[in-house]
């Protein structure tokens, strides 16, 4: 057969990012159009009334828990913690993914976050929004107790245990709400400025000149601007690492069988990630037939998130391996009792059952290329791994609390309407703010996906010659 031969520095293609045809004017008015148009699509109108719909039940259901305490929820002894520790550490999870995207992945210059980067940030604070109120409601009264949760020394006969995780989760949660809303606003900057000189109305001019903080997109306004960026993602970066970290030390520095494990802070990360991942394509595959943005969220992206997930996944899935091991390995009668009781004999052992379903045996279609680029089958293992990723941590919570040591503490703990309204509210509550964004706010870095036009970078260097692609 006779050998092609190729120009000594010819390289493959990369694959776009970005659909052809595009051009620094057409993404421009593409993008700025979601918000200026004064014709919103229907479906942003459903989105929007089911999640006003939820958030007012949210707002009975919390109505409720500050007249007659946390009582009206199904939390009991030993049972303390329940649907409201479940759904924090879940909400903490979700938002690791935009952290993720917008600081690793910007570290490493990968290009296909950034037409992803600015929603998945959105993503983050809102969930973290989310997350917090689990929390300071179940203090019951939040105004006679809220300031236990702050670590902070005083003068009363009780001082905060600094010792304690849940102090550091304060530090740690509080840091990354912090820092993820400097970082997304920071982002947003060079976009709000396109939006103020494309504006008509004069109201929005001043709301989006006040926002651009005087950017002209000088080059002074450059250097500054992308300092600021990498200083902020070098902070982001420990982050992703670190809050998780945390939060999984609530539970791995008790000495309850099903808690007492060091493989907990990796895999707490890993699933949050897995998790956030799993949300952020749970929400751009609508909003990308939405708005009509295929060729700016092109198939690339969501491959490349769906291989994500498939990594994380399996990582979580070693944990829960590690776990099992553990609890037979260790020769511990109540470590063994609690496996047995989690995944065989015990009343909730189907929650096991479908959590391995829902984050193990569905996710393994991604290993195929056909289904991921299938946006019916990613969406629907998204779909799975965020039901999973919740019983992750009903599993870990409830079925190792409801039987501990002694028989006669045993207790079954049932949810109440509270509890499901409380936590439907929160996804309402999610969702509104959400759509809010993309309806007032550029969903998609504008300036950062003009970056990835052939215009931008007409001559690439091969990567023989030291340069990157």
């Amino acid at each position: 057969m006779e050998k092609t031969s190729f120009p000594e520095n010819d390289f493959r293609a990369p694959v776009p990012v970005v659909g052809a045809g595009q051009t620094n004017t057409s993404l421009t008015d593409k993008l700025t159009s979601i918000v200026f148009t004064k014709h919103t699509p229907l479906q942003w109108f459903a989105f929007m009334g089911v999640g006003f719909i939820l958030v007012m039940v949210l707002l009975l259901a919390l109505t409720n828990l500050l007249l007659k305490g946390i009582g009206i929820w199904g939390n009991n002894i030993p049972v303390g913690w329940a649907f409201d520790i479940i759904n924090f550490v879940w909400w903490i999870g979700i938002g690791h993914a935009g952290t993720l995207i917008s600081a690793i992945l910007l570290l490493f210059r990968q290009d296909w976050r950034m037409s992803i980067s600015r929603s998945a940030e959105a993503m983050t604070i809102f969930a973290v929004i989310c997350a917090a109120m689990f929390p300071i409601f179940h203090t019951g009264r939040p105004w006679l107790a809220i300031y236990w949760l702050l670590p902070y020394p005083n003068t009363m006969a009780l001082w905060p245990n600094f010792r304690s995780p849940l102090i550091w989760d304060v530090f740690a949660v509080s840091t990354y709400a912090t820092v993820s809303i400097v970082f997304w606003f920071t982002g947003l900057i060079p976009d709000l400025a396109t939006f103020r000189d494309r504006a008509t109305a004069p109201w929005q001019k001043k709301i989006y000149g006040m926002l651009a903080l005087g950017w002209r997109g000088s080059a002074k306004h450059w250097y500054r601007y992308e300092n600021a960026s990498l200083l902020l993602a070098g902070l982001s970066a420990p982050l992703v690492l670190s809050v998780h970290t945390v939060v999984s030390f609530d539970f791995a520095v008790a000495v309850l069988p099903g808690w007492h494990a060091t493989i907990f802070p990796p895999y707490f990360v890993a699933g949050a990630v897995y998790a956030g991942f799993a949300m952020v394509l749970t929400l751009l595959i609508p909003l990308r037939k939405m708005y009509g943005l295929e060729n700016i969220i092109t198939m690339h992206h969501i491959e490349n998130m769906a291989k994500v997930m498939l990594v994380t996944g399996m990582i979580v899935v070693y944990g829960y391996a590690c776990e099992a091991f553990f609890g037979w390995y260790s020769g511990n009668t109540y470590e063994r009792f609690m496996l047995i009781n989690r995944t065989w004999s015990g009343p909730m052992a189907w929650s096991y059952w479908m959590l391995l379903l829902c984050n193990f045996i569905v996710p393994q279609l991604m290993w195929s290329k056909k289904f991921r680029r299938h946006l019916g089958v990613v969406f629907l293992v998204c779909m799975f791994v965020n039901v999973g990723m919740w019983l992750e941590r009903f599993v870990i919570i409830v079925t190792s609390l409801h039987r501990d040591f002694i028989p006669s503490s045993w207790q079954m703990y049932y949810p109440t309407r509270w509890d499901f309204m409380t936590f439907f509210g929160t996804i309402g509550l999610f969702l509104t703010l959400m759509f809010l964004f993309v309806r007032v706010m550029p969903m998609i870095a504008i300036f950062e996906v003009k970056t990835l036009l052939p215009g931008a970078n007409p001559k690439p260097t091969a990567p023989s010659e030291g340069g990157s692609h």
